[in-house]
C-alpha cells in the first residue's frame, strides 16, 4: 500500500510523520530523498550537470547557490530540474519497502502522476498559524511567509485532492485523527 501525506508550508506535516515515526510508522521524506540522491547518485549528478552546467557541482558535492540561482532564473528551469530529480526520488521510494511518503508538493509537482498512491492525507492549519509557524521557523517577515504559501496550490484545492485530512491547529487531537484514518485504511483492505 502506497499513502501519501501533503499539505501547505507551515502546516504540520512533519509533525504529524513524527507522531507517525513514534507509533512504528516509517515516512519516507522526498526532501531529504532527493538531497540524498543528489549527492550520491551519479546518473542524477551527470543530468543535472548538462542541464544547469558544470558548476553546479565541485567534485561530487552539490553546489546549492549554483542550482538555487538557476532555480530561481525561471519557471522553465525549475521545471527542467523537477524533471531531472522528481523521477529519480519516485523510482527511489518504489524501491522502498515504505508505505508513507510525505510530500510538500504532492499535486503542485505532478509527483501524484508518477506513483500510484491508495490513499492521500491531508495536513491543514489556518492560514495565520501558518504564517506564524513559517516566520519562527526561518525568521522570515510574514509577507515573505506569505509568498512562499502563495506559490504552493491553495490548501482547499489539496483537501479537495486528498482522500483524508488531519487538522493541525493546535486544537483538534492530532493522535485521535490518526487513530481514525488507520482504522479507515485498514477497513478499507
Amino acid at each position: 500500500m502506497k499513502i501519501a501525506i501533503t499539505g501547505g508550508i507551515g502546516a504540520g506535516k512533519s509533525f504529524v510523520c513524527k507522531s507517525l515515526n513514534r507509533r512504528g510508522i516509517e515516512v519516507y521524506d522526498c526532501d531529504a530523498a532527493a538531497k540524498r540522491l543528489m549527492r550520491t547518485s551519479p546518473a542524477l549528478r551527470d543530468a543535472l550537470r548538462r542541464l544547469v552546467g558544470d558548476s553546479v557541482y565541485k567534485g561530487d558535492v552539490l553546489q546549492k547557490q549554483v542550482l538555487a540561482a538557476f532555480l530561481l532564473a525561471s519557471d522553465a528551469n525549475n521545471s527542467a530540474v523537477a524533471d531531472i530529480v522528481h523521477p529519480a526520488v519516485a523510482a527511489d521510494y518504489m524501491s522502498s519497502d515504505i508505505e508513507w511518503l510525505e510530500s510538500a508538493i504532492l499535486f503542485d509537482s505532478g509527483f501524484d502522476k508518477r506513483v500510484p498512491f491508495d490513499f492521500v492525507v491531508c495536513v491543514t492549519a489556518p492560514v495565520e498559524l501558518r504564517i506564524k509557524r513559517i516566520m519562527a521557523r526561518d525568521n522570515i517577515t510574514r509577507e515573505q511567509a506569505l509568498e512562499w504559501i502563495d506559490r504552493q496550490l491553495p490548501q482547499q484545492e489539496v483537501v479537495a485532492r486528498s482522500d483524508f485530512e488531519i487538522v493541525n491547529d493546535g486544537l483538534h487531537d492530532i493522535d485521535l485523527q490518526i487513530n481514525n484514518i488507520l482504522n479507515k485504511i485498514n477497513n478499507r483492505l
